[in-house]
């Protein structure tokens, strides 16, 4: 391979937390709501959220022995011959580069990386699984704070580790908003998909989004479970929330990865969103890159097709496919 005359920046790296990591600033009145971990019947180790398991993450072990790295194409591969989905996991001990900020430092110079977004592991998955927003924001806040101990949110201005947010509630959004752009953040990691019973673009939350446009900031939208499984595969006959193992060829389709991002970043372009806030830029990570053309060319047909309709923040100033060029990046994931 030819090496590079210029460093990467690696927008998709991810750390493993520790067992601690949302009950180490857990506010003691939710400290029984809280992510932690919990030994059950079946004898493993499981995340539970209050008294709740995560059953998106069913039993796995994310805390001593992760996913090899280079491994994924090899257990995808088996999984397609034998349909064994578990059987042909390659695990290997966390490696201390995976907890430490200044060790992470040493690999991304060994690996010519100049700077990355560096998300957690656990934290990107639990929002969908809160019981109510006041749990939410607990748990984010001290997730938050473990975040700015353990990693910063913009350590030596290379690594960059996106706090957790949440528009469950706007007022707590607003404030734990003020308080990561306080301790220096950059980028906000917020999941793809609707904001109980809203745009992330309606105009109820422009004072949060006046804040991050303010401070230049970015917004992350990781792939994780948006609630796309538990809105529209009852309808189907499916299983409302399946582990990531567990999801049916026709979920995987149709209810995670494209059609949140999708409808994400549609809503963002078509309700002027970065008209209204133009130093903004949002980022697509892990959610695939191959709709990305199909929905340029969509969006550029449908603004001519819903040329009647409302224009939630305003018609648009340029095509949709300007628009998408200028404040959208897109991680190129299979």
């Amino acid at each position: 391979m030819t090496a590079l005359d210029y460093q990467l920046v690696d927008a998709d790296n991810h750390c493993f937390e520790p067992r601690d990591s949302f009950t180490r600033y857990i506010d003691p009145a939710f400290r029984d709501q809280a992510v932690h971990q919990e030994i059950r019947d079946d004898g493993k180790e499981w995340i539970m959220i209050g008294e709740q398991p995560l059953t998106f993450l069913p039993g796995h072990d994310l805390y001593d022995n992760v996913g090899k790295p280079g491994s994924l194409k090899e257990k995808l591969r088996r999984m397609k011959k034998t349909g064994e989905a578990e059987e042909f996991s390659i695990f290997e001990p966390v490696r201390p580069e995976y907890l430490d900020r200044d060790l992470r430092l040493d690999v991304m110079d060994a690996q010519n990386v100049e700077a990355c977004l560096m998300f957690p592991s656990v934290g990107v998955t639990v929002e969908h699984f809160m019981a109510t927003p006041e749990q939410c924001y607990a748990n984010f806040h001290a997730f938050n704070r473990w975040i700015q101990d353990d990693w910063g949110f913009a350590y030596q201005n290379r690594i960059f580790a996106p706090p957790m947010m949440s528009l469950w509630d706007l007022d707590a959004a607003v404030a734990e908003l003020e308080w990561v752009l306080g301790e220096g953040a950059k980028v906000i990691a917020l999941r793809p998909g609707p904001q109980y019973g809203r745009s992330p673009s309606d105009p109820y939350f422009d004072p949060f989004w006046a804040r991050l446009n303010e401070a230049g900031g970015s917004v992350a939208f990781h792939l994780t479970e948006s609630g796309y499984n538990e809105m529209v595969s009852p309808y189907w006959g499916y299983e409302p929330n399946p582990s990531n193992f567990t999801m049916s060829a026709w979920q995987w389709t149709n209810c995670y990865g494209d059609r949140p991002i999708m409808e994400t970043l549609s809503a963002l372009v078509f309700e002027n969103f970065f008209g209204r806030f133009p130093n903004i830029t949002a980022v697509s990570v892990e959610n695939g890159a191959e709709w990305a053309p199909y929905l340029v060319r969509l969006m550029n047909k449908m603004r001519g097709m819903g040329r009647n309709g409302p224009w939630i923040g305003g018609r648009l100033p340029a095509r949709p496919t300007e628009i998408f060029a200028q404040h959208v990046l897109v991680t190129p994931y299979p």
